[in-house]
């Protein structure tokens, strides 16, 4: 059974950091490409990073350029997220999904996990 758990969540002041992490089991995670997708309160998901295989290429929506990083750890089934300089639009849930066709298609996963809540405010 495919799972993802994200963990990591919490309430931040603005500026502030956090590093989110998705454990990830039952497939091959180095087989797979990797996204992080966020949904605020009244608004439709919308992805925020993406990484290859091998954790060599990612990808930033533009609203986290400079101040997001994603990396993969293959060894430990394990995806991360580190956040820095967080403002209150980064008020979301965030949660890590498996692509289903790849970095091309990165509003195509088949599997997410349930989230973990970033929540930034003063």
């Amino acid at each position: 059974e495919v799972q993802l758990v994200e963990s990591g969540g919490d309430m931040v002041q603005p500026g502030g950091s956090l590093r989110l992490s998705c454990a990830a089991s039952g497939f091959t995670f180095s087989n797979y490409d990797m996204l992080w997708v966020r949904q605020a309160p009244g608004k439709g998901p919308e992805w925020v990073s993406a990484i290859n295989t091998g954790g060599g290429s990612m990808y930033y929506a533009d609203f986290v350029k400079g101040r997001f990083t994603i990396s993969r750890d293959n060894a430990k089934n394990t995806l991360y997220l580190q956040m820095n300089s967080l403002n209150p639009e980064d008020t979301a849930l965030y949660y890590c999904a498996r692509l289903r066709y790849g970095l091309a298609y990165r509003d195509e996963y088949d599997y997410w996990g349930r989230g973990t809540q970033v929540t930034v405010s003063s």
